[in-house]
């Protein structure tokens, strides 16, 4: 598949300095951290290694043999521990020349069967591999060992990254590069599908047929590789987070609020702090908190899906395994049909806010905008998406709508004079209130200010960065 976007990502693996430096990369599974580090590597002459859950014995072993390519006679030593490793690494680089880069990826499972080592690398990278001039990336799809083996102030690999990387999800402008030519409807069905988790690209890519074709074959077959997918992906955290799996089901499901998940699973709110934290960290849940109330502690704050796949997956396969199991494709499309509507109006929604602080077209000049939320309180309307203006007391009011073909100028017309009879929250009757409508791709010729509702395109949402 395509090396897609990460242009800025491989720009700060470039930058690290050639006389030694130290990155750290994390990001939930399938968000191309291997890709990454595998072109990094190529384009530099330098070493990846990839853990498994064996014993350190043979951890050593295959990460000697890996460092065979570049110090021929390394991995024909057996080695008692990481420090003596480590320690012939430098001297053996230093000899020949071999300034790295050196990846380690999946560093939980060294670390879980050696817990000494975050101690051992860091008195390395310090002294050994500072003087030998190598430079070291780490990487790890468990984010909640990955971070605290580097941002807690207690770790030992705290402070000692020149590059920190959380590897996001690719954006949507980067779709017809793995799709073909796409109409602004289509990028947000396969948005809808696949979010932007390059892994499921590629396995769609590789399937003809339409984009629910595709979800047909690859999740709601039993035999399809992704129909048992957000199993796999708790299983693979380390430690595993199978035990998770409950609380996906029940927001899935439509338990929003910590009441309500706690009572779809019977157990008090108070236990579920952890868990969804946990959740929200390995980036399959976040956490929404309605316009204008802080981000700690807000009472009416909601838990949703954070992922699209996942979303799609809790919808149609969790509740649905013996019917899908039983039936036919015929029966698993019928399925799919009689949620997907829902489904891509939430991913329509979710594309707006998030790109919101990023926009193009005739909108961003007057921003730039601070990330959006929703508004929702009391018996005041609802608004799919608030942004504060970066500077000056200006507030944009946005609604999404989805359509599948281009707006035309009448709907647009009657659509922003809905908007503008809508009333503002009382938070922001005194700023500058700027409206605007959200639709995938506008009729040919039609106005972007329509009755001073600005009109916001895909294309505005999606344009890549220069």
């Amino acid at each position: 598949m395509l090396f897609l976007d990460r242009k800025r990502e491989l720009a700060a693996l470039r930058s690290l300095p050639r006389d030694g430096g130290f990155a750290v990369l994390w990001g939930r599974r399938r968000i191309g951290k291997t890709r990454l580090l595998l072109e990094w590597c190529a384009s530099t002459g330098g070493v990846y290694t990839v853990a498994d859950q064996s014993a350190p014995e043979l951890q050593r072993a295959y990460f000697a043999q890996a460092l065979e390519q570049v110090l021929p006679g390394f991995g024909s030593v057996t080695y008692p521990d990481w420090a003596s490793l480590f320690a012939r690494l430098a001297s053996d680089a230093r000899a020949a020349h071999f300034g790295g880069p050196l990846v380690i990826d999946e560093l939980p499972f060294l670390v879980a069967a050696s817990p000494e080592l975050p101690s051992v690398l860091q008195r390395w990278l310090d002294h050994d591999a500072k003087r030998a001039g190598i430079r070291v990336a780490v990487a790890g799809s468990s984010q909640r060992m990955m971070q605290g083996l580097v941002l807690a102030h207690d770790a030992p690999l705290f402070g000692r990254a020149n590059v920190l990387l959380d590897l996001a999800a690719l954006p949507p402008a980067e779709l017809p590069r793995a799709f073909g030519r796409l109409t602004p409807y289509a990028s947000i069905e396969h948005w809808t599908a696949w979010g932007g988790v390059p892994r499921y690209w590629e396995l769609a890519a590789a399937h003809r047929g339409s984009v629910r074709d595709r979800v047909v074959a690859l999740a709601l077959d039993p035999l399809g590789p992704l129909f048992s997918e957000p199993e796999r992906l708790l299983l693979e955290e380390s430690p595993s987070a199978l035990e998770l799996r409950p609380l996906l089901d029940a927001i899935g499901a439509g338990a929003h609020r910590l009441s309500e998940i706690a009572g779809r699973l019977g157990r008090p709110a108070t236990a579920l702090a952890h868990p969804l934290t946990r959740l929200v960290g390995m980036g399959l849940v976040r956490r929404e908190v309605p316009y204008g109330e802080p981000e700690r502690g807000g009472k009416r704050s909601l838990y949703k899906l954070d992922d699209p796949f996942l979303r799609m997956w809790c919808r149609v396969v969790a509740p649905h395994r013996a019917a899908l199991v039983a039936g036919t494709a015929r029966t698993r499309r019928t399925l799919l049909d009689e949620h997907w509507t829902a489904l891509a109006s939430e991913a329509w929604e979710d594309l707006c806010r998030r790109g919101v602080p990023t926009l193009h077209g005739p909108l961003a000049k007057l921003g730039p905008w601070r990330p959006a939320s929703r508004h929702w309180r009391g018996n005041e309307p609802e608004w799919d998406l608030v942004a504060e203006a970066v500077s000056g007391p200006r507030v944009l009011l946005g609604e999404a709508w989805l359509a599948e073909r281009p707006v035309s100028l009448a709907l647009l017309t009657r659509e922003a004079a809905r908007l503008r009879a809508r009333h503002t929250p009382h938070l922001v009757t005194d700023r500058e209130v700027i409206r605007a409508l959200f639709v995938p791709a506008a009729a040919a010729g039609a106005p972007r200010v329509i009755d001073g509702v600005q009109v916001v395109t895909l294309a505005d949402l999606s344009a890549r960065e220069s």
